[in-house]
């Protein structure tokens, strides 16, 4: 288990590469202002990514300073909510807990992005309270067909037992689904709705056409406005709250 968050975190006790950094976002976290932080690498290969450069070469982006962020978010405490700490996958990393400590030194809330496979680390991180909340990715239906969505061999019993950690963790959590064209159905939705189901909050995101990992998606449309609404409204029959994301 991880210690107490301490007072003060030296940046040089982290050993972490970022990659990137948004100074200002809405939309990163609902309802909040906040500076959000990239970490490469990934342990996905999921077709739809829009980020394939941060998951299949990482080492072409150039190092962020910690030092410089942690400065701007100190000058900038009186309108920041929070930082989110997003990829790639966060998780893969073992330095994330010092990385996040820093910024929890700062006064700061952090928000947490994850694809669920590393449910240690997660457990970890919130019995430490290091992190404030917390934003699953469900790719699809807890079966065989998460591989198709995921691009690897899924190990779904991390998967599971991530969403068992947040959901009896008392930590304020979503579930979250990227609606992919041609890969997800209906059907995939309420099932996944339905194993998650009681849950707080399941985001709905439309897919946005462009760069993706596997080029045959790149020029794919999105769902229509008529099937996204549809699929939120299966979800709602199992989840106290549903939002939808991205334009209709």
């Amino acid at each position: 288990m991880l210690g107490e968050v301490p007072n003060i975190l030296s940046t040089s006790d982290v050993n972490m590469k970022i990659i990137g950094f948004i100074k200002t976002s809405l939309l990163d976290w609902d309802g909040h202002v906040v500076a959000s932080i990239y970490l490469p690498g990934c342990n996905f290969r999921c077709p739809f990514c829009h980020n394939p450069d941060v998951v299949l070469h990482p080492e072409t982006f150039d190092e962020i300073p910690l030092k410089e962020i942690e400065e701007f978010v100190r000058d900038h405490a009186d309108f920041l909510d929070g930082v989110v700490v997003t990829g790639g996958e966060p998780t893969i990393h073992k330095d994330l807990p010092d990385l996040i400590r820093s910024l929890k030194s700062l006064g700061v809330k952090v928000k947490l992005d994850t694809n669920g496979s590393n449910p240690d680390m997660l457990k970890d991180l919130i019995e430490a309270g290091l992190i404030d909340y917390v934003a699953m990715d469900l790719k699809a239906p807890l079966n065989e067909k998460y591989d198709e969505l995921t691009g690897i061999s899924t190990p779904l019993g991390d998967i599971k037992r991530s969403i068992d950690i947040l959901e009896s963790s008392g930590i304020d959590h979503e579930f979250r689904t990227t609606l992919v064209p041609i890969l997800l159905t209906v059907p995939d939705v309420e099932a996944m709705a339905a194993y998650i189901g009681g849950t707080k909050k399941y985001a709905l995101q439309q897919f946005r056409p462009g760069r993706t990992l596997d080029p045959n998606l790149e020029k794919v449309s999105p769902l229509s406005s008529a099937k996204v609404r549809t699929m939120a409204e299966r979800a709602k029959l199992y989840v106290r709250k549903v939002v939808i994301r991205g334009d209709l």
